[in-house]
């Protein structure tokens, strides 16, 4: 009887841990970690189905798993940091519990793993671009005119411009897109937002910031560079405007424009024929909010 209440308390126990999956998501990857004698696995479609079906069975269970991106080359270093082998699995499992901290990770909600691996895959790149936009802002130092910290400067004035957009626009879903050029990479940022009719906005606080970051670089390094918005509203068609980076301010794009932009292939600069059910149009007037101020850093 005591024997069975142990085992009892250990099942109940087990769903009380959280669990965190290092995920190999593409072939290269998986090829990387198949120098290492104890990673056994040999097919990464197989090893892809087995993570799966772990991942099902710990939901089952009532069990909570956090999906984090593996990176081969990022593990390699950390070994070599820390002075870990390899080439056993606890060294595996200690980087995995690095990455629930610091690395691009999602809940695990019974989503299939063709859903879960190109989301896990855009968080890494937003992750990435966040910290390369906020290492950038952090070497621009301060104004030579004015000693004030130009990185901070231009966040606070991104933040401003962002609020300003979302204050302008109609109640609908949102999506906007800021791409700042020259910075020496090319930097895109996705923001998704929805506004009820009460006009309260729900944002993605990770996304919002990420967002607001690679804007303010664009500002503060006076790069080319653009913000495009899209609303939709149910049973209203689509409205699509958009902004040019224009000193610390933007610049109302025409409608000829933003059609331009959504209508050529930006590969080969063929014509694409447009949506139905959209409408390209001249944006909202931001006020005196959304426009250059005289003094640049």
């Amino acid at each position: 009887m005591a024997h069975t209440d142990h085992q009892t308390m250990r099942r109940v126990l087990r769903r009380e841990i959280a669990g965190t999956i290092g995920l190999l998501t593409d072939e290269h990857d998986f090829r990387a970690m198949r120098r290492y004698r104890t990673f056994t696995f040999d097919d990464h479609a197989t090893y892809l189905k087995q993570v799966e079906d772990l991942l099902r069975t710990r939901a089952s269970q009532g069990s909570h798993t956090t999906v984090a991106l593996f990176d081969p080359q990022e593990y390699a270093e950390f070994c070599e940091e820390t002075g870990l082998n390899p080439d056993i699995p606890s060294s595996r499992t200690r980087f995995t519990a690095e990455l629930a901290n610091t690395g691009p990770t999602l809940p695990y909600e019974g989503q299939p793993l063709t859903d879960l691996v190109p989301a896990l895959v855009d968080e890494a790149v937003r992750q990435a671009t966040w910290e390369y936009a906020t290492t950038l802002l952090a070497r621009l130092g301060a104004c030579g005119s004015c000693g004030e910290d130009i990185g901070r400067a231009a966040f606070a004035r991104a933040s401003d411009l962002l609020l300003r957009i979302l204050d302008t626009a109609l109640p609908g879903e949102h999506h906007l897109v800021c791409s700042v050029t020259g910075t020496p990479e090319t930097l895109v940022s996705v923001l998704h937002s929805d506004e009820n009719t009460e006009g309260a906005v729900q944002l993605d606080e990770a996304e919002a910031l990420e967002f607001t970051t690679v804007l303010a670089l664009g500002i503060a390094t006076q790069s080319p560079g653009g913000l495009v918005m899209r609303t939709s509203t149910p049973g209203t068609t689509d409205r699509i405007y958009g902004w040019r980076l224009r000193g610390d301010g933007l610049e109302p794009l025409t409608a000829g424009e933003v059609f331009d932009a959504y209508c050529t292939d930006i590969d080969s600069g063929d014509l694409i024929s447009p949506e139905s059910g959209v409408d390209y149009c001249v944006p909202p007037d931001l006020g005196p909010e959304g426009q250059t101020s005289r003094h640049s850093h």
